[in-house]
């Protein structure tokens, strides 16, 4: 048997990191399939996503900071890699950090300087190639000489798109049709897209070409001011939690998060609600949130932090479910929202539905919205009544709608981009000012936002008031504004300020403000703690 040398990778990654055209990338990637046997498919399919099939394998960047000398022929294989972080994986207890920096070293010494590379990406995260689920599913299915849509129902039931490509590439479509969901095993959720504003998520809903009985009714004036038909949506909170999927099969409970992890062990007060519920067999797709005794949650760590660890637990989480995928037997996938909800409220209490309001009517919803940041919430999602359950996908059916936060920050530094952005400044390192030393405190990280424009712009901005740099960051001084949008604070051991801004991305420039107008690290304190 010939094995896959890890050099094909590399050199796969970077053409398609050089290409912007989605065909070049799926020939290039469904070429790698090919040339993979059907047990090497599935690294081939994470390694080639950005991704490491052991997960987490507790190498950060302090281990591959230490340059080796590279290798100077390619001779490490796909499969000797999955080994070798498997091994480094599976390194605990005294010493265990010694011993995965030694494996570390050992893997990057038998690397050439370009697998070298395309190792660190990997394991750092920072791997940004355009080889997207949708991208890489339509490689598997062209590598595979199947139907894309057969991969990606497969893939959609079985929650892994590498487990996938294995049985694409071995059993084509007979084997892709062999995937069904089970109860107990987790399904990739359900994504929303985004709109601005009520109004906005009603339109892009009724814009929808709605199947009969799908809760369009009467015509007249349009909810959001204009007319033709009324097409009524569903308007649900949108928490600040913890996505959870649950399997109830026969009194015993699983719970999944929306990357897979089974946290079952962790959530004990879960576990013991749903198994009162009167099924024989469920898949529940819901949100853990952790709230005050008056219904106001608390700020998202407390919820993270007690959903990652039952040990020592002083606060208790809540869970909402707002979805149903499977009941006693039956798929309910296919079925429109509006049949899934009535199947979901048939078996689950009223305490532990989310709170749903079916109008078409804009002021109404937007009365709605209101309601669910008055109770401290994120927002809501609008939901056409006839959508089925996009596994996996960002299915247009759903339309999340927040207000939006901005800060007006500082750039401290920035770091380089890769892939498209090779030769540009991407990822900024973002500063609130500090009025009682009038220094900055960083905030943390972004690449999001930038256009190719501004990209041109604040490399050329940056690398004038350039004060230092290394191998990755360029220093500059604390002189340009930036203005940011943030989905929320988050306390965080990992900056000096204790605190660090979810889901940051750039808005603009603000030249017009000077750097001593920056928002301060006391408005971002006060805004993780109101």
């Amino acid at each position: 048997m010939v094995f896959m040398l890890l050099a094909e990778l590399a050199a796969v990654s970077r053409d398609v990191a050089a290409t912007s055209a989605r065909l070049a990338k799926i020939e290039a990637l469904s070429g790698a399939l090919r040339s993979a046997t059907p047990e090497e498919a599935p690294v081939v399919v994470a390694y080639l996503s950005g991704e490491l099939p052991q997960r987490q394998i507790g190498v950060g960047w302090a281990a591959l900071r230490e340059a080796q000398a590279p290798a100077q022929q390619p001779a490490l294989t796909v499969a000797e890699v999955d080994e070798a972080f498997s091994r480094i994986g599976a390194q605990t207890g005294k010493g265990s950090a010694a011993s995965r920096k030694r494996l570390v070293a050992e893997l990057m010494g038998n690397a050439t300087a370009d697998e070298q590379y395309f190792l660190a990406r990997i394991l750092s995260g920072e791997l940004r190639q355009g080889a997207l689920d949708g991208v890489m599913t339509e490689a598997v299915a062209r590598a595979a000489e199947v139907p894309v849509a057969d991969v990606r129902r497969a893939a959609m039931l079985s929650g892994s798109l590498p487990a996938t490509a294995k049985a694409a590439l071995g059993g084509g479509k007979e084997a892709l049709a062999a995937f069904g969901l089970q109860v107990g095993r987790p399904v990739k959720p359900m994504l929303a897209a985004s709109a601005p504003t009520i109004e906005d998520a009603l339109a892009k809903i009724a814009s929808q070409v709605a199947p009969a009985g799908s809760g369009s009714s009467g015509s007249g004036s349009s909810g959001s001011g204009g007319s033709g038909p009324v097409v009524k949506a569903a308007v649900e909170w949108k928490l600040d939690g913890i996505r959870v999927q649950a399997h109830v099969k026969d009194g015993t409970v699983r719970l999944f998060t929306r990357t897979l992890d089974d946290i079952t062990a962790r959530l004990p007060e879960v576990v013991g609600a749903l198994s009162k519920l009167s099924v024989a067999a469920a898949v529940l797709d819901g949100e853990l949130i952790a709230l005050r005794p008056d219904g106001r949650p608390y700020p998202f760590q407390d919820t993270a932090a007690r959903a990652a660890s039952e040990t020592g637990a002083t606060v208790a989480l809540s869970v909402f479910w707002f979805d149903v995928l499977h009941l006693n037997g039956t798929d309910l996938l296919d079925l429109p929202d509006v049949k899934r909800r009535e199947a979901l409220a048939s078996v689950v209490p009223d305490e532990m539905l989310m709170p749903r309001l079916v109008t078409g009517d804009a002021d109404e919803a937007t009365r709605f919205f209101a309601g669910a940041l008055a109770h401290g919430h994120e927002g809501v999602v609008v939901k056409s009544l006839a959508t089925p359950y996009a596994a996996g996908r960002r299915g247009a059916g759903w339309i999340k709608v927040k207000p939006r936060h901005t800060l007006d920050l500082v750039v401290l530094a920035v770091e380089w981009g890769h892939g498209r952005r090779q030769g540009w400044l991407s990822n900024l390192h973002l500063g609130a000012r500090d009025p009682e030393t009038g220094g900055w405190v960083m905030l943390g990280k972004t690449f999001k936002g930038l256009t190719d424009e501004l990209l041109e712009w604040q490399t050329r901005k940056l690398r004038e008031i350039e004060d230092h740099r290394d191998d990755w960051t360029v220093y500059v001084r604390p002189e340009l504004v930036v203005e940011i949008a943030f989905d929320g604070v988050q306390r965080s051991p990992r900056y000096p300020g204790g605190v660090a801004l979810r889901f940051a991305r750039v808005i603009r420039y603000r030249e017009d403000k000077p750097a001593a107008e920056a928002d301060t690290i006391d408005m971002v304190r006060a805004l993780a703690t109101g």
